[in-house]
């Protein structure tokens, strides 16, 4: 049996600007997760580089960096002290954010995958990023929190940078300006919204 390296993506030049809302469209294992995780830092490029001239949040909805033996508390203090900001203040909005109650005083290890979701989302909007990462969290909760997690991201943080992995093509088209279509280990960037949209579902 061959073990060869398997290329995910190949000659990608993308840049970001400072209020661009940019939707990464492709199929399933075409590289979009894969460049989001790049471009928080959670995993790095085999070659080539990624240059940051703004604070880039790790990827929404991402839980990997939880410790699973701590509680939610634990961990967002944790969070606090990495990005200096106050505690008690973080404290106060994960639990008006996440509605998880008594559960902030549990294991992390003990959540759900929606649970852990929230905690993550809530960790992810109680820092002041440029620019956001999303792959596909905006579709977890309750009607109630998808609502808190829409005011947040996408209203109060609205003059922020934001990229979005999604198969929601209502959303992209309410709240992109640029689309890169991953398809054959390349990223097509346009800024045409409609007709990438159009050849994504071509695909």
């Amino acid at each position: 049996m061959g073990h060869g390296r398997k290329h995910v993506l190949r000659n990608v030049n993308l840049r970001v600007g400072a209020t661009d809302k940019i939707a990464f469209l492709g199929r399933n294992g075409a590289g979009k997760s894969t460049f989001i995780k790049m471009l928080g830092g959670v995993e790095l490029p085999t070659s080539g580089s990624i240059k940051r001239e703004m604070s880039v949040s790790w990827p929404l909805g991402f839980n990997g960096g939880f410790q699973g033996s701590l509680t939610g508390y634990d961990n967002a203090r944790f969070i606090a002290r990495i990005y200096g900001k106050p505690y008690d203040w973080m404290k106060d909005f994960i639990e008006d954010f996440t509605e998880l109650g008594r559960q902030l005083a549990m294991p992390v290890k003990t959540y759900s995958s929606g649970m852990r979701a929230r905690l993550a989302f809530g960790l992810s909007l109680a820092i002041d990023f440029d620019c956001y990462l999303i792959d596909e969290i905006i579709l977890v909760g309750d009607s109630n929190f998808r609502n808190k997690c829409h005011y947040e991201l996408f209203e109060k943080r609205k003059d922020r940078a934001l990229i979005l992995a999604s198969h929601d093509m209502g959303v992209i088209k309410e709240l992109c300006n640029r689309a890169v279509i991953f398809r054959d280990g390349q990223a097509h960037d346009t800024d045409d919204v409609e007709q990438a949209i159009f050849d994504y579902e071509r695909l």
